[in-house]
């Protein structure tokens, strides 16, 4: 997560240079601890916006052949909250309730990148916790990196061959 090489970044690095010049991230900027906990909440709060929005338009937006209704504004804001916090809560019937988009674009995308959001707050506490040597409060690392670096990378993070 500190940008150490491995074997998985050297197809990926592309990607994830793309990813920080759209989102106007300098990955080696680092946060002191009110900068990264105003990143996690403004992340998380559109994260919450976008995806109540999502399910309660399901039924004007695509992929939707069952035609499935837009979701009730509390049945919206219990999902969103829920998989935003990735705790993910379910008071509805999967396929009866919602649409094909809202499943991948808003259910399944929030299951990577709320994860994400938590491992980066994750690595923030551990650098804060680190013994002298380590990050001071104004240098726990950079919360869209440490997200970015989470999705991208987590799930490869180790050799092919150390995996057996």
């Amino acid at each position: 997560m500190d940008g150490e090489p491995f074997w998985l970044q050297s197809p990926l690095a592309p990607c994830e240079r793309t990813l920080y010049r759209l989102m106007g991230v300098d990955p080696a900027e680092q946060m002191n601890w009110k900068r990264h906990l105003a990143c996690v909440l403004a992340f998380s709060g559109i994260s919450l916006a976008a995806l109540v929005a999502l399910l309660m338009t399901q039924h004007i937006l695509p992929l939707n052949p069952q035609n499935v209704s837009g979701a009730s504004w509390h049945l919206a804001l219990n999902t969103a909250i829920s998989f935003v916090t990735n705790t993910n809560w379910q008071s509805y019937a999967g396929e009866n309730a919602m649409s094909y988009l809202s499943q991948m674009a808003g259910l399944a995308v929030q299951n990577f990148v709320s994860a994400a959001a938590g491992i980066a707050v994750l690595f923030a506490l551990i650098r804060g916790l680190r013994p002298s040597g380590g990050a001071s409060p104004g240098n726990l690392g950079n919360f869209w990196a440490d997200a970015t670096r989470a999705v991208l990378y987590m799930p490869g993070n180790r050799s092919p061959l150390t995996a057996m």
